[in-house]
């Protein structure tokens, strides 16, 4: 069994499934996330049964006591475009039944936009969306909602809206929220010092409920506070920084999650200084 905090990236599943293990367990990983397949297409292949099997034994001899999958990137939960939404609302039931096969414990999903028909459409759409998905697949595989970054017309960069989408949702049990640090920040909530976190987190938990916070997305901002900006950097190299990240990991109940980063791919920092970074700021 995988010990210590929970801290991982997300890890390409290139070569099949099952790769993802051997490459989380490299960059020394204690949990990570992952597409379970092309995250830019509509198109994709069944689940196979072997290539499944094999994921599955990999992780439990590997230890790992949770794993998340990340939706694809064309879903858009909150349109009223009809066609848009059946295409959506199908990737959404067929990726909770996927993780469902993998043993997947969260799967994480933009909430997206509602072009112009107002929030509160947005918001039945999302509802509706998740309802449909979960009643599909009896498997255990809880759905979280992530935050947003406050990009226009979006749904989800406001903690009421969240709390509007998980008050919708039949089943509670198998909903909860991804907080992402970057999103939430550019949607003009503070985190660079240990004052604005505890406001922050504070008022989520006021509005949403801290225990429907499961997983985190940690991730600096290269935008600035209230940017709209949804555009990633390197821990600690962001307008959040070090001084954020430290308050952010200590504040009550964050380092009990699994938090992963989907930090750049770049030469400036490796994904194992990141981690040296985290860990080194979580006290770990």
């Amino acid at each position: 069994m995988q010990s210590g905090p929970l801290l991982g990236f997300h890890v390409s599943i290139s070569g099949g499934i099952d790769q993802s293990v051997d490459r989380a367990l490299v960059i020394g990983c204690t949990t990570f996330q992952i597409f379970t397949r092309n995250p830019r297409g509509w198109a994709f292949k069944p689940l196979d049964e072997e290539e499944a099997g094999l994921f599955r034994e990999k992780r439990r001899k590997a230890g790992y006591r949770m794993v998340v999958a990340h939706m694809p990137y064309l879903p858009n939960l909150a349109t009223s475009v009809r066609a848009y939404q059946k295409k959506s609302r199908a990737s959404l039931r067929e990726e909770v039944a996927r993780c469902s096969t993998l043993g997947i414990d969260y799967l994480v999903a933009h909430i997206g936009s509602h072009m112009g028909k107002g929030t509160m459409q947005g918001v039945r759409n999302v509802v509706e969306a998740c309802n449909e998905a979960l009643d599909a697949s009896p498997g255990t595989t809880t759905l979280l909602i992530e935050t947003m970054a406050g990009q226009k017309n979006s749904v989800g960069s406001r903690f009421e809206e969240l709390r509007l989408i998980l008050d919708g949702v039949k089943d509670s049990r198998r909903m909860g929220v991804c907080v992402d640090t970057c999103h939430v920040f550019a949607s003009g909530f503070d985190l660079s010092n240990a004052p604005a976190v505890e406001r922050t987190m504070g008022l989520f938990a006021d509005i949403v409920g801290k225990e429907r916070l499961r997983v985190v997305h940690l991730n600096d901002s290269k935008g600035s506070l209230g940017s709209g900006l949804d555009r990633h950097e390197h821990i600690g190299m962001g307008h959040i920084g070090e001084k954020g990240f430290r308050a952010f990991l200590r504040y009550d109940g964050i380092a009990r999650l699994p938090i992963l980063m989907e930090t750049p791919v770049d030469a400036r920092r490796k994904d194992e200084e990141n981690m040296r970074l985290v860990r080194r700021l979580l006290g770990a």
